[in-house]
């Protein structure tokens, strides 16, 4: 029997899936706030995963790629120990903001402290309560408001491990990115938990690619940390394209922009991407990809200012790998054949 697992005080025994409300803290009108945590404590010794989702309030399709992940048939047969944590700031979550009420960034104040604002205390209770207690973790991300993220991972590529995570999600880039100062990622680095962040579609919206993607990537990631048992289909596992370094195409004017390239596309250098004109079409002006590689991001808005960020570039010069094309068809032919036989029927979000 495996040792028992404790979370916010309760004890999970091997074979055990419990359902954990772990306290933050009251709200204003006395009422608690719990941060809901599922265990799936395997009967078999393995990795310890955890997989969260909303750490920006807004970002709400890492809690639907949970959802979708705990109903899988196959968390039967686990080896190790998975933690999902659908909502880790669950104020955000309830008010549709990416901050906390005090208006932080709590992907800006890992690993946190017990005594100091609101959001180092969650901070700190998801390190002492999660991550303290993992091996390795899956971060959900999706772009900013008003923006789109092409499925993607971003990581710590000079890491082993989290390189070998990152080529085991399977989606069609995977960009080296640096840690940055009070994430999530560079607070488990600390400790030794190598962490993935997965970043596809908007805040506030649900994306039915990105969903399925994420569901597939996270047990692909599970399958090949041993979790999970190997597919049975028989099948080539995708290959991404490695980026190493992005930059943002900013406005030249102020106007109305009308893009012309779809996520995912690779460019050529100077490919032309957008074009921003007055209303009255006078005064056009094109904005063109800096480098050669593959969009990876943009804004929704069509109403730009002078400097806004507009097209993001995965720089693929310096890689033999080229981007693959994710076609909603043939995301969904590949879940229905890798997932969906596991789960109960239901209805797409599309």
């Amino acid at each position: 029997m495996r040792p028992v697992i404790t979370l916010g005080g309760v004890e999970i025994t091997g074979g055990q899936t419990k359902t954990i409300d772990v306290p933050i803290t009251d709200l204003s009108t006395h009422t608690p706030i719990h941060m809901p945590v599922h265990v799936v404590h395997g009967r078999k010794d393995g990795p310890v995963l955890f997989v969260c989702g909303a750490i920006h309030g807004d970002e709400i399709n890492g809690v639907e790629i949970l959802r979708r992940l705990m109903r899988l048939s196959a968390l039967r047969r686990l080896r190790g120990t998975l933690i999902a944590v659908p909502i880790v700031n669950v104020f955000g979550f309830l008010s549709n903001s990416r901050y906390l009420p005090d208006r932080r960034d709590l992907n800006r104040s890992f690993p946190g402290q017990p005594r100091g604002s609101l959001a180092a205390r969650l901070a700190h209770i998801f390190m002492e309560e999660i991550v303290a207690k993992s091996t390795h973790g899956i971060d959900l991300h999706t772009a900013a408001a008003h923006r789109d993220n092409y499925p993607q991972i971003r990581g710590d590529l000079d890491n082993s491990e989290v390189e070998r995570m990152g080529r085991a999600f399977g989606v069609p880039v995977v960009i080296n990115a640096d840690i940055r100062e009070g994430s999530l990622r560079g607070a488990a680095a600390e400790r030794g938990v190598p962490v993935i962040v997965y970043e596809a579609g908007e805040a506030l919206r649900f994306d039915e690619v990105a969903v399925r993607s994420g569901v597939n990537g996270v047990v692909r990631t599970m399958r090949m940390l041993g979790m999970l048992p190997p597919s049975k289909a028989r099948k080539k596992e995708p290959q991404s394209a490695i980026v190493r370094s992005s930059a943002w195409v900013r406005a030249p004017q102020s106007g109305v922009l009308r893009a012309v390239v779809p996520l995912g596309k690779a460019v050529k250098a100077d490919a032309l991407l957008g074009l921003i004109s007055d209303p009255f079409g006078r005064n056009e002006i094109e904005a063109r990809a800096p480098a050669d590689g593959v969009l990876i991001g943009r804004t929704n808005l069509p109403l730009v200012h002078e400097g806004d960020a507009l097209f993001h570039i995965g720089r693929l010069e310096g890689t033999k790998a080229r981007a693959l094309s994710l076609d909603p068809a043939e995301l969904s032919a590949d879940y229905e054949a890798g997932i969906t036989s596991e789960i109960a029927d239901e209805p797409s979000i599309a």
